[in-house]
């Protein structure tokens, strides 16, 4: 690919210490300068889904974040589980993008912050095969961040081998996404 790309970050913690906002932090900053990673400050802005606003009376919260999607070359999520299932703000941020087009076919990279969350995983990864996205299941992976201090995942988040794992998997993320640019063909055919 002859130029950057640009990778959106959607977490689905709305909370300043969030292990998942950390864990996508982390992969920010070991990308190589070939790769921006941007995340997302907009959930917590968004008004409850309503189908009745999409056809006239589309927030502005809802249409930036269509912008930044559409200009992403892909999406990373983070997410934690919340009463085992996806949390509220991400299900609304991702029941807006719905019937939208800027969303089908992006190719989107799941990462988990805790060694629990299946349920989360699982309902996410419906909803994102529903919508269409091309999930590239080799780039996903996960690190136990869950019930760590600040400080006790920032010393895990620096630790060699886990920046090495970032790094591994944020580049199979870029080697997919770039395959799928340059052939015009499907990424994964999503998560089990």
């Amino acid at each position: 690919m002859s130029r950057p790309l640009v990778l959106y970050a959607l977490c689905g913690s709305l909370r300043k210490a969030s292990s998942n906002r950390a864990l996508l932090e982390a992969l920010r900053d070991v990308a190589p300068a070939d790769i921006t990673i941007d995340i997302c400050e907009l959930i917590g802005d968004l008004p409850i889904f309503n189908p009745d606003r999409e056809a006239n009376d589309m927030p502005a919260a809802v249409l930036a974040l269509a912008a930044r999607i559409r200009v992403a070359d892909g999406l990373i999520v983070s997410s934690p589980e919340y009463a085992h299932g996806i949390p509220g703000g991400l299900k609304n941020a991702l029941d807006w993008l719905v019937s939208r087009d800027e969303i089908p076919h992006k190719p989107v990279m799941l990462i988990h912050a805790s060694h629990r969350g299946g349920d989360a995983l699982g309902a996410l990864t419906e909803v994102l095969k529903t919508i269409s996205v091309r999930l590239v299941d080799e780039s996903f992976f996960r690190i136990n961040l869950l019930g760590k201090s600040p400080e006790q995942r920032a010393a895990i988040l620096a630790e060699p081998e886990t920046k090495k794992l970032l790094s591994a998997r944020l580049q199979r993320f870029a080697e997919a996404i770039i395959a799928f640019g340059e052939e015009g063909r499907p990424v994964t055919g999503g998560r089990d």
